[in-house]
């Protein structure tokens, strides 16, 4: 093995690559086996399609890129699309809701995994507050002559994996008991405006139960609402407009969802704070005092609501017979007749009876040592629970991390260290209000000072698009891995995530349902592809919000209709999600290439100037904003342009020695690190303090999309001149702050 290490690392990356493409090897039985494929290999056409491009040059933060290219090349011929379904079909063997037996079971197997690679692995354990359904249901009590007894269980003809007694009913996760008999009003999406509209009509709300559809804000947003307006109870149902049979042909025909299919899914308050909602701030170790937790119904990430979803087919009958003014334009669904707001005559009784109890769920963690910074942690993580099968949410994402892993201990069996420690985590009770991550992040809370990076990944494949979201100083980053990966359709993943942005396939229709939607960010991308801005709604969360640490996420995404439903099984995925799985192997490829060279690289990638320039942006965004809002004088903006662009320009002066090191680096990265914690807020944002970066938090009134520089934002929003004035200046600090560390420490200049 000796020999085999020095001989590939000797070779031209190029050939390499080549071998990538040409041959789906993993293992050579022999030197002499390898040296005659490489060398074959070597002699084909420069031209071939299959070849990826050479990657000639320097690699940016590398003293010596061509062995870094060489180790990248050997990582990258790893990753095999049959195994990445066969880890697939083994974690979608059972459905697998957090907690339950058949979740850990999928934890020991990620655990032995993690082991077969060489890393040291640990399950970790923690006891959080978890709902499961005990009784749910919903009826129509009146008129006498429509009936409807549900959720009914969801169904269509040939799916071999429906019927499973384990599948959960639907529910609401984090909704509390109760029950509710009353005329219904429909809200169309129950949005902030969309209340709004019904107050303009005069539709009190007060003891009603609305019926409101998937879709424009997270389902927690939607039930926070419904209880200020003074709702009963409120029932969520997937519109076939906007996931269903009026998008294309519904499963199993096509990758829609049917009539019958439910989005479960947590409407815990995750904009407050995510995890366990009785341990804001506190990890819910399993030894944890009673004494150190809040009760439920006083958090303030709890919802008071009585919540649950149904189908379609469970809403027709309500829709259908529903009165009062027409619903007309967007509030128009998509069954085939005409909608009506109400109140009523509809009436429908809601009873749910919710067993709340402290579940143990396990994290699973492996690492491996660095053997230059071992105290610089990069951390990559996926959760690994699902509401029922979640082939594509998050199984999908599993299988990639595993074959990046997989990727990874070839490097280590060949005596590769990496420069930094790597740590590799399966997150559990992601879709509870990502709580693994948020209580194992808690626990850690050191790690603030010495992680470097957050690699996520969630929905890793529901199509063929790639997108990703990241951080300012990490968006180049992502561009540049991408442009190292072979894209499943040929070329390079870069030069087909350009393809798709130039012809607008990047487009996010409005009606998406799902998390996977990777939105236009804020701040344009110019001529490069976009990279969105990370709001909330995975693993990230706590890593980039609360502890400060930089981070990406990254999929392949396309038309997949049965978001959080029994039909995102195995058997969806194999049909419509990546039939031969090289997209599969295309996403462990990307996701395990950026954790290989971030561990590597010699100096950090922060793009500082990249990310004054943005934050540029969102501050005249908000200084518009705040014009229309504020009467004259409005907040002045100018110290935090100001600051904005002192960070940019201080980014511009060390980005030469960041591309091209030499010598003595430790102190740089240290350096940029620091600069990269001085986002932090020390207070947090006002009301939420959970939520610490100055730059980056989830929406208060959209819950999953990204609020840039959200303590101004919120100000704005709830207009208030003094508060948006205070919070200019907060963020005027912290610029000036990350700014004065890169410019002050005289290892960047």
């Amino acid at each position: 093995m000796r020999e085999l290490t020095r001989f590939a690392t000797a070779l031209d990356s190029v050939i390499l690559n080549r071998v990538i493409m040409r041959f789906p090897i993993t293992r050579f039985p022999s030197v002499m086996t390898l040296a005659v494929v490489l060398l074959f290999a070597a002699l084909q056409p420069t031209g071939s399609q299959s070849a990826t491009p050479d990657p000639a040059g320097d690699l940016a933060g590398f003293i010596h890129p061509r062995e870094e290219r060489a180790v990248e090349a050997r990582f990258l011929a790893v990753p095999d699309p049959k195994l990445a379904e066969e880890h697939l079909r083994i974690l979608t063997a059972a459905p697998r809701i957090a907690g339950s037996p058949e979740d850990k079971a999928n934890a020991e197997y990620v655990a032995k995994k993690f082991r077969e690679a060489g890393l040291k692995t640990e399950i970790v354990e923690y006891k959080v507050l978890i709902n499961y359904p005990a009784e749910i249901s919903v009826d129509v009590t009146a008129p006498s002559n429509v009936h409807m007894h549900g959720p009914t269980r969801e169904h269509v003809d040939g799916d071999a994996y429906q019927d499973d007694s384990r599948v959960v009913m639907p529910f609401s996760g984090l909704s509390p008991s109760g029950d509710a008999d009353a005329e219904v009003v429909y809200a169309n999406y129950a949005t902030a405006a969309d209340f709004q509209k019904l107050a303009d009509m005069k539709i009190d709300l007060r003891g009603k139960i609305v019926l409101a559809r998937y879709g424009q804000n997270f389902r927690g947003v939607k039930s926070q609402l419904a209880q200020q307006y003074g709702a009963a109870g409120l029932i969520i149902y997937s519109d076939p407009a906007d996931d269903g049979a009026q998008r294309g042909a519904a499963y199993p025909a096509g990758p829609w969802r049917p009539e019958t299919g439910v989005q479960r899914g947590a409407i815990n308050y995750i904009w407050q704070f995510p995890g366990d909602v009785t341990t804001p701030g506190v990890a819910s170790i399993p030894n944890l005092p009673a004494s150190k937790r809040i009760k439920r119904e006083n958090s303030p990430a709890a919802p008071q609501l009585p919540t649950t979803p149904i189908s379609a087919a469970d809403a027709r009958p309500i829709l259908e017979h529903l009165r009062g003014p027409e619903a007309v334009g967007d509030w128009k669904g998509g069954l085939p007749f005409a909608y009506h707001i109400g109140p009523g005559p509809v009436r429908v009784k809601l009873h749910l009876k919710q067993d709340y109890q402290l579940r143990t769920i396990w994290d699973v963690i492996g690492t491996t040592r660095g053997d230059t910074w071992p105290d610089a942690l990069v951390i990559a993580g996926n959760h690994r629970d699902a509401w029922v099968y979640g082939a594509v949410d998050p199984g999908s994402g599993t299988a990639a991390m595993l074959e990046a892993v997989h990727g990874v201990g070839v490097l280590l069996k060949s005596r590769w260290r990496p420069k930094r420690t790597l740590m590799f985590c399966s997150w559990d009770a992601e879709e509870e209000g990502l709580i693994g991550s948020t209580e194992w992040g808690e626990q850690h809370g050191e790690i603030s000072k010495t992680a470097v990076a957050y690699f996520n990944t969630d929905m890793a494949v529901s199509g063929p698009k790639f997108g990703a979201a990241a951080v300012p100083s990490l968006k180049q980053f992502v561009r540049d891995v991408t442009k190292s990966v072979p894209d499943a359709s040929g070329g390079t993943v870069y030069e087909q995530w350009m393809k798709l942005n130039r012809t607008g396939a990047l487009k996010v229709d409005s009606r998406e349902t799902s998390t996977s939607t990777y939105r236009a960010p804020l701040a344009p991308a110019g001529n490069d592809v976009p990279v969105s801005d990370l709001g909330s709604g995975s693993d990230y969360t706590v890593f980039l919000q609360h502890l400060g640490v930089a981070s990406t996420d990254v999929g392949s995404f396309g038309d997949y209709g049965v978001y959080h439903s029994a039909f995102d099984d195995f058997a969806w995925f194999k049909k419509f999600g990546d039939p031969d799985f090289r997209r599969e192997q295309q996403m462990a490829r990307v996701f395990g290439l950026e954790v290989v060279r971030m561990a590597d690289t010699d100096v950090l990638p922060y793009d500082f100037e990249e990310y004054g320039k943005e934050v540029g942006v969102y501050i005249e965004k908000a200084q518009e904003r705040a014009k229309s809002v504020f009467a004259n004088p409005s907040p002045d903006f100018e110290p935090a342009l100001a600051a904005a662009r002192w960070l940019g320009a201080a980014g511009l002066k060390i980005s030469g020695r960041q591309r091209h090191p030499a010598g003595a680096v430790s102190a740089l990265n240290l350096a940029l690190v620091r600069a990269d914690r001085a986002l932090l807020l020390e207070g947090g944002l006002p009301g939420r303090p959970w939520f610490r970066h100055a730059i980056y938090a989830p929406g208060k009134r959209a819950g999953y999309a990204a609020a840039v520089i959200p303590g101004v934002n919120d100000s704005i929003d709830d207009h208030d001149s003094a508060a948006t004035q205070k919070q200019i200046l907060a963020l005027t600090d912290a610029l000036n702050r990350a700014a004065k560390v890169l410019e002050s420490n005289p290892s960047v200049h």
